[in-house]
């Protein structure tokens, strides 16, 4: 072989080399990466939260016979400041007021209806063996002005607090016929007559009851305003013997309200000084009493509402 052909074998050759190490230095380009698909995650529904439940409120009315038109006065504030009561409680005067109350008529209406009241309308006396008044009278009148409704049947759930004359048990009437209920809740002993129910004697819900607090929570109140209208026991021993009568219930009820009252959310004391259980010439006296009384108290009794609203 040649020189001159040796030199061109040997160029020939390199030339091959450095075109195979060209060749394997080049990195074949890929397509670029394609980002990976995003699925939006949906909103997440807003959370609505469920409006403030107020409590149920229950009333419950305390008896004291003619003290009792105080009642019609607290109603008339509740009305106006526009706090809804669900239920009404009621022992005797107290019994009288929450079924006319729970029958659908206003404070208004109520008092228009005490002040043409006649007392006679009830009262319906008795050769006095058990009671002097046989109480039949205000059986009628209470049939009468809630449109003969059982007490089932009226507009808010109505409780009527009465004492089992056979073994000083208290029994609440939820049922029946409201004019018997009343009277029965009403019969103070020895002045009325005891009212047979069934096969049981019922006398005054205020022996057992005189502001029926427990009662009202029994109904399902869970915000419970009392109105308690006895009176304190006179300093001077009385003389005539219903006011006597009367000293008793006041004694007694002291005692038992003591324990009862402070089960009580709101607890309204109309001030009622020189207007006596018999006492049926001071109406207009006592509802602006019981108004004067729920006025002072409606900005606690919004606030105990307020605390118990979720």
């Amino acid at each position: 072989m040649t020189s001159q052909t040796f030199r061109r074998t040997a160029r020939l050759a390199t030339l091959a080399l450095l075109a195979l190490l060209t060749a394997c230095s080049v990195v074949p380009t890929q397509p670029p990466a394609q980002p990976p698909l995003v699925v939006p995650t949906p909103p997440e529904p807003p959370i609505v939260k469920p409006a403030p439940k107020p409590p149920r409120i229950g009333l419950a009315l305390g008896g004291g016979a003619a003290r009792g038109f105080a009642h019609i006065g607290v109603i008339q504030v509740l009305e106006e400041a526009g706090i809804k009561v669900d239920l009404v409680a009621g022992t005797s005067a107290g019994s009288l007021v929450a079924s006319l109350y729970a029958s659908g008529k206003s404070g208004k209406e109520m008092q228009q209806l005490a002040e043409t009241m006649d007392e006679g309308a009830i009262t319906d006396w008795s050769f006095p063996l058990r009671g002097l008044i046989r109480g039949e009278a205000l059986a009628r009148f209470i049939r009468d002005k809630t449109g003969g409704k059982a007490i089932e049947q009226m507009s808010l759930p109505l409780g009527i607090v009465a004492t089992d004359l056979s073994d000083g048990s208290s029994i609440l009437f939820r049922s029946g016929d409201t004019g018997t209920a009343v009277r029965a809740s009403s019969a103070v002993p020895a002045v009325f007559q005891p009212v047979k129910i069934g096969q049981r004697e019922y006398v005054d819900g205020g022996l057992v009851s005189p502001v029926p607090v427990r009662f009202a929570r029994e109904m399902g109140a869970q915000l419970v305003v009392a109105v308690d209208i006895t009176s304190p026991p006179e300093k001077d021993p009385p003389g005539d013997a219903f006011r006597m009568l009367m000293q008793t219930f006041s004694i007694m009820g002291r005692s038992i309200n003591m324990f009862e009252l402070r089960d009580a959310d709101v607890v309204i004391r109309p001030r009622l000084d020189g207007v006596g259980s018999a006492d049926f010439t001071a109406r207009r006296r006592a509802v602006q009493a019981g108004r004067e009384a729920a006025q002072a108290l409606v900005p606690l009794l919004r606030q105990r509402i307020a605390e118990k609203t979720r």
